[in-house]
């Protein structure tokens, strides 16, 4: 096969050192099982929860839930090292244990299905702009800003766009200014929410029943901190949980943007956390049960968040629809889940864009664009 024949090299990066680890590598296993082997040569990229980046298996069977155990995937640190960075060509350098060093062709582009700090959060992705090889997803300032609660929400409200009353914690207020910290969080309402900053997959959240209680928001605020030492404290808002799916544009128009879906919590669980929104019965109403003006609201709202935070490729809005008609965004997810539980490819294949097609144009947007400043 002639070079201007060859197949597109595509990387495939995932697992990483964040808590979200393993829904990491569940998002890879659903993508690896549909992406089109007869157009691109994948090379399966591990990153073991140590940082480690290993060539390892592509198995999509290995990268599954264990429905009767529910056991989650990792990445093994067994698999081949690799040793970082691409060089400016895109190489990757291979580290065999018999052999040593020796590159592995030129890759095209890298889907990097990270979730969490340490992927989603514009690190990997400076990384990639720094060696000048094309990625899927947004670039490092939106990856950044979107993972980080407090700044997504400072620049949504820049941009005129609503988001839950709040109160953050850095690292040092928490040390040396905690009676005012209590104070203000007293100050949101009854009920609030708290998370760390920089994390998703809803891991490390807690819902506090009465925010005058000290000791209690104490306790969720250090449960937050062992995900993140900056923490981010919500009002609780009464509404629905509403998602939508956006893509960017295949000619450079308004993004598209999918059906809602409703989030319906399983019984039991007082909010969607991780283990009710991968472990549970929790479903998805698909397109929302809302009326067809609230539905026209959420969607343009969805791509105006989409340009207002700069993204690239694709993006999950999470949105609380209440009573009054009232719309304020939740969160902003850059990579958001591909697992078989996940909201966004269901949502897209509901509004007709089924789930190879969606990797597709994840792959397609990326190969797009040139790497550096846009």
């Amino acid at each position: 096969m002639s070079s201007e024949q060859r197949k597109i090299r595509v990387a495939v990066v995932f697992g990483g050192r964040s808590s979200e680890h393993e829904i990491s590598c569940v998002t890879a296993g659903s993508v690896l099982s549909v992406i089109d082997q007869d157009r691109y040569e994948v090379v399966p990229v591990g990153i073991t929860r140590t940082g480690n980046w290993v060539l390892t298996s592509g198995d999509p069977e290995r990268l599954r839930i264990d429905a009767g155990t529910k056991a989650l995937p990792s990445v093994s640190e067994d698999g081949t090292d690799i040793a970082l960075p691409f060089d400016a060509a895109g190489q990757l350098m291979v580290v065999d244990p018999v052999r040593g060093p020796e590159r592995l062709a030129g890759v095209d582009v890298v889907l990097p299905l990270l979730h969490g700090p340490f992927g989603e959060d514009g690190t990997i992705q400076g990384l990639f702009e720094m060696m000048g090889v094309r990625y899927a997803g947004a670039g490092v300032f939106s990856s950044s800003a979107a993972m980080d609660k407090v700044f997504m929400k400072a620049m949504l409200r820049g941009n005129g766009i609503p988001t839950s009353d709040f109160v953050p914690i850095s690292d040092r207020q928490w040390r040396n200014e905690r009676k005012r910290v209590l104070d203000d969080v007293a100050a949101l309402g009854a009920t609030v929410f708290v998370k760390p900053a920089r994390a998703g997959s809803s891991v490390g959240i807690s819902r506090v029943g009465d925010s005058s209680d000290a000791d209690a928001v104490v306790a969720a605020v250090e449960a937050a901190r062992e995900h993140d030492p900056k923490v981010l404290v919500e009002a609780q808002v009464v509404g629905r949980e509403i998602e939508c799916g956006v893509l960017e544009s295949e000619d450079g128009g308004t993004p598209d943007v999918s059906f809602p879906a409703e989030v319906h919590v399983a019984e039991g669980f007082d909010f969607y956390d991780f283990e009710a929104k991968y472990l549970s019965t929790s479903s998805l109403t698909i397109p929302a049960r809302i009326p067809e003006e609230a539905t026209a609201r959420l969607r343009a709202m969805a791509a105006d968040v989409f340009e207002a935070m700069g993204c690239e490729g694709l993006a999950r809005v999470d949105f609380f629809y209440t009573e009054s008609g009232e719309i304020l965004v939740n969160e902003l997810n850059t990579m958001p889940g591909f697992t078989p539980a996940s909201a966004f490819p269901q949502m897209w294949d509901a509004t007709g864009v089924d789930y190879a097609t969606l990797v597709e144009r994840m792959i397609s947007s990326a190969l797009r664009r040139s790497p550096g400043l846009r």
